[in-house]
């Protein structure tokens, strides 16, 4: 079996993912796992499917004549997963919305050699205030090799006015 990662792109409207999912299905393929979501009318996806190696061909023209139906489709192929070098971390973060919050945070992951596994930003109304706070729940690959109480102090140091929670959860 092939393995790829797909990333769709299209206007969100009924029917999108079952679309892609036919395709997938018409040519052997075996929808492995995926994230998906819909954003200010847009659609994005990433999945990963499994396809025998000789409908591999015959998929990948399938997938790209989806184009014809606003569906823009990337294809990778999917690599090895060193998921064993590293330690997964739960990062919620809450502070006062500011513009560079992502880019300062994510700068100093970069740092420490932190993998961003999955982020999920926000911007809310406090409750009592209205004021805008800004919420990233994110999932990190964080080297074995790194001291988790030296990530968090990092994090801590990073900006008077962010709240910064660091939990593990080693199920995910």
């Amino acid at each position: 079996m092939n393995h790829l990662v797909l990333t769709v792109i299209a206007a969100d409207q009924p029917g999108l993912v079952e679309r892609v999912a036919q395709c997938i299905a018409a040519h052997g393929g075996n929808w492995l796992e995926s994230r998906m979501s819909r954003m200010a009318g847009q659609f994005a996806g990433i999945l990963r499917v499994a396809v025998p190696a000789e409908g591999y061909d015959e998929l990948v023209e399938g997938l790209q004549e989806l184009a014809d139906h606003g569906i823009r489709v990337m294809l990778a192929d999917s690599g090895i997963d060193p998921a064993c070098n590293w330690k997964p971390i739960h990062l919620d973060l809450v502070g006062n919305d500011r513009p560079g919050i992502v880019r300062d945070i994510t700068r100093l992951l970069a740092e420490h050699g932190v993998n961003l596994e999955r982020l999920h930003t926000e911007v809310l109304p406090a409750p009592m205030s209205g004021e805008p706070l800004f919420h990233a729940d994110a999932l990190l690959a964080v080297p074995l090799t790194l001291s988790l109480d030296l990530l968090q102090s990092r994090l801590e140091e990073l900006a008077d006015d962010l709240m910064v929670e660091l939990n593990i959860h080693k199920d995910e």
